[in-house]
């Protein structure tokens, strides 16, 4: 059996209600999603519809991403909208800019409606290192607010330091509409949420192979799945074998992640006094947040081809000590890594691979809220409406350069050189 790695997250979750592994074939009518936990986020929005769904996960819901990501709701996509706007056009733009803050909107929803038990925290710190940074986030507070985001705040650096206790910043950008969750509850919950609806969740249950038939045949090595739909939605954990194609215009990453021992809520509170969450806006970027129980959960770097570094202690130590150095000499009480699946065009890869299977990958990064985004945008592709899905699908995409063999060395030397820029501000 294969179990959940070794995060904070994984010990203590709050309904580990064990699902039962495929065994049967069985026909179903209407839908079924197969292979990783993002396909629950589909499936639950098909479920409340009245869909016979099947979600079949290749380990433990939440093994994946799902599961080891730093919780933290980030608005918009790893393209902004400026960006979009310069590279697909206005009206690709308009489309995609209304959509942006929709993730989040879900999430809480689904809290909100299941009482999903998340440590869900509202508010959201994107911190500048430099001057040219500031700049950018005041050009992102623009961009966002023309797209209906009321709820930012730009903060200088006497009003950052406030916010959190570090001296590294020059300024902020305040999201109140972002925030940070415990992810492995939120997954967890999510799939409790799909049977309660009538759904089946099925663990241990990797598929092997996707039959492009009408019907569509889904199999495992216990069963078969038939199925009027099928949704492809395994992301950086999919392999290369299942569907090969998707696997050409995208390379998994991998992030590492620490959580310290809990500190005592005077300590925790004088780090991050209002428990918002942070991330920097340097290219290779750090990320943190306290967690329910006053851990500092801190993570950032990135391995490009997701191999997992030998300690994971010794990458990020330097980061945390450098943000919180009055923090020297915390106990380090879990490490792990986790995969994302990066984009050349930084912008999710939503599409078909038949007229009756789909696919959501890709999210660069920001697939907390945008995992819950497509899922909304595949149901109702579903029953109908396929302009907002399509708005995706139709972005084009492109393989890294160097093919397999040198996209990772390529890529490197490309985020070597964003870096550089960084630590120069410029």
């Amino acid at each position: 059996m294969t179990e959940h790695t070794t995060s904070y997250y994984a010990p203590a979750p709050t309904s580990m209600n064990r699902s039962r592994r495929w065994r049967d074939p069985s026909t179903v009518t209407s839908a079924s999603s197969a292979a990783a936990t993002p396909a629950s986020r589909p499936a639950l929005h098909l479920a409340e519809m009245g869909y016979d769904v099947v979600v079949l996960e290749g380990a433990r819901i939440g093994f994946g991403a799902s599961g080891r990501n730093g919780g933290q709701l980030v608005n918009s996509y790893s393209r902004d909208i400026d960006v979009i706007e310069k590279n697909y056009g206005p009206d690709a733009a308009k489309m995609l800019g209304s959509m942006m803050f929709e993730g989040g909107d879900i999430i809480r929803e689904r809290i909100q409606r299941y009482q999903i038990q998340c440590d869900y925290r509202p508010g959201g710190l994107f911190v500048a290192m430099n001057h040219k940074q500031l700049e950018t986030l005041e050009e992102q507070k623009a961009n966002w607010e023309r797209y209906g985001n009321t709820q930012l705040e730009l903060l200088d650096r006497e009003a950052i330091r406030r916010e959190v206790d570090s001296d590294r910043y020059v300024g902020a950008l305040l999201d109140h509409s972002g925030g940070h969750i415990h992810p492995l509850n939120l997954a967890i919950g999510e799939a409790d949420a799909i049977r309660l609806n009538g759904g089946r969740v099925y663990e241990q249950s990797p598929v092997t192979r996707i039959q492009h038939t009408s019907p569509a045949v889904v199999s495992t090595a216990r069963g078969q799945v038939t199925a009027r739909y099928v949704i492809v939605a395994g992301n950086a954990y999919l392999g290369d074998k299942l569907e090969p194609e998707l696997a050409k215009r995208s390379m998994p990453c991998g992030t590492q992640v620490v959580t310290t021992a809990p500190l005592s809520e005077e300590v925790a509170r004088s780090l991050i006094p209002k428990n918002y969450c942070v991330e920097d806006c340097n290219y290779l970027l750090d990320y943190y947040r306290l967690t329910g129980d006053n851990r500092l959960l801190y993570g950032g770097g990135v391995v490009y081809g997701a191999r997992d570094p030998d300690d994971v202690e010794r990458l990020i130590m330097p980061k945390l000590l450098k943000t919180f150095p009055q923090l020297q000499g915390v106990k380090i009480d879990y490490r792990w890594t986790g995969n994302f699946l990066l984009t050349l065009s930084r912008m999710p890869q939503f599409g078909r691979l038949d007229n009756n299977i789909y696919y959501m990958q890709g999210y660069s990064g920001h697939g907390v809220t945008c995992t819950h985004l497509a899922g909304r945008l595949i149901s109702e592709l579903l029953r109908g409406d396929a302009e907002r899905f399509d708005a995706f699908a139709k972005l084009p995409h492109y393989p890294f350069p160097g093919g397999r063999s040198l996209r990772i060395p390529f890529t490197a030397m490309g985020a070597a050189y964003y870096s550089l820029r960084d630590r120069l501000g410029v």
